[in-house]
This record gives structure tokens, sequence and C-alpha cells, in this order.
């Protein structure tokens, strides 16, 4: 007899912020590489462009808005495809968790210094307001929460495998 239901509110909520996440991280990276724009532009003007926005947080010397700007689309496409897949689930979410309350803090941080800047989340003309920190903020808490279900989940044996019988027959 089974102990525990296969689907349960831990597995939901690793689930939904998988996919959920996941979505968001690849968009994101995929949407500063092309800056919306259909026919897509040179790389190198998209990562100039999105320097640009990062430089605009004020948060960060010159040298690393330019490491930023060129690996975190990449960095994003790469951790949202890992974290869909679910192979180390816990490596991925924590390093989406990382990632998320970074965001959080430069967008908290941007807003309460009243910067009129755009948020360059998704590569589009998007103005920093209190929207932009409650969206980033129930984002990070789903990534906080997702991360902590799953290191829950991984200690605890899955439903599904057999019972060890220690008799023998």
């Amino acid at each position: 007899m089974m102990q525990s239901s296969p689907l349960n509110f831990r597995r939901a909520v690793i689930w939904i912020g998988r996919l959920l996440l996941a979505g968001i991280f690849i968009y994101a990276g995929y949407a500063k590489l092309t800056m919306g724009l259909h026919p897509r532009p040179p790389i190198g003007v998209a990562l100039s462009f999105f320097a640009l926005q990062v430089d605009s947080y004020q948060i960060l010397p010159t040298w690393a808005v330019k490491v930023v700007a060129n690996l975190l689309p990449f960095i994003e496409i790469g951790l949202g495809l890992l974290l869909l897949i679910g192979w180390k689930l816990r490596i991925w979410a924590t390093l989406i968790t990382i990632v998320m309350l970074g965001f959080f803090f430069a967008v908290v941080r941007s807003y309460a210094l009243g910067l009129q800047i755009n948020c360059g989340c998704f590569a589009t003309p998007e103005p920093l307001t209190i929207k932009t920190v409650l969206r980033d903020g129930a984002l990070a808490a789903l990534a906080v929460l997702m991360t902590i279900f799953a290191f829950q989940e991984a200690a605890n044996r899955h439903p599904w495998t057999a019972r060890q019988n220690s008799r023998s027959a």
C-alpha cells in the first residue's frame, strides 16, 4: 500500500516553480538577445543595448556591466533549460534562487532610490514600478519555496519506490 500520494503540495510547488521560472528565464534570455525585434539584430548590438540597461541600475563598475551584459542572457537560457529538465534539480533551483534574489535586490534598491529607468527584464522598455517590484518579489519567493521543497523532497523516499523488506522469503 502506498504511504503517501505521488502528488502533494510540495511536489506541485516544485512543478509549478520549475515550469514557470524555466519559461521566464528562457524567454528573458532570448528576449535580451533579440531585443524583441524580428528580424533579430546582431547579437553584439543586442548585448550593447542590454549593457545600457544593466548600467542604468548604477550598481556595478563598467567592467562588471560588460561581463554581466555579455553573459546573463546565455546564463538565463541555460539555467532555464536545466531547471526545465530537472536533472540535479537542487543545484539549478539554488542557482535560480540566487539569481532571482539578486534581481529582486537590484529592483528594490533602484525603486527605493527613485531611479527612473527601464527594468530590462524582457528587453522591452518597461518602466521600473511597484508592479515590477511585486512581480520580482513573487518570483523570488516562488524560487525560494521551490528550492526548499526540492531539498525536502530529496530527503524523503519516493512513494513509488518499492518497499524494502528485510525478512527473507
